[in-house]
C-alpha cells in the first residue's frame, strides 16, 4: 500500500523493533520481554485465557517470557507520515505580500 509500512513495536514503550537475522529476546530500549503474551498477535484481553488460540491453560503473567508454541510477534500497518520542511519567516511574509501585489 502506498504511504504505509509494516512495523513491530514494543508493547511496553512503543519503540520500533528492528528484526535483523536473530529474533530479539527483549526490547533494546526498555528491556521488555518480547516473547510474551502482550507482544503476541493472538493476545486479546476479551478472549478466553486472553488468547485467541486454543491454549490449554491460562498464562498467569502476560508480560513475562513464556514458551507458547502459538507465539507470533505482533505486526502493525502504520501510515507513513513525514513533516514538511518548515517555512522560513521570510517565505511566509513573501507569500502574504504576493497576495496584494498589483498585476
Amino acid at each position: 500500500m502506498p504511504g504505509t509500512r509494516t512495523v513491530s513495536r514494543c508493547a511496553q514503550c512503543g519503540t520500533v523493533l528492528q528484526s535483523v537475522g536473530e529474533p530479539l529476546q527483549q526490547c533494546p530500549k526498555c528491556g521488555f520481554a518480547l516473547h510474551s503474551c502482550k507482544q503476541c498477535t493472538y493476545f486479546d484481553p476479551s478472549s478466553r485465557f486472553e488468547c485467541t488460540q486454543p491454549i490449554p491453560v491460562r498464562v498467569p503473567r502476560k508480560d513475562e517470557v513464556n514458551q507458547c508454541t502459538f507465539y507470533s510477534i505482533r505486526v502493525m500497518v502504520e501510515k507513513e507520515t513525514s513533516t514538511p520542511s518548515a517555512l522560513r519567516p521570510s517565505d511566509a511574509r513573501q507569500a502574504f505580500e504576493n497576495l496584494f501585489k498589483k498585476k
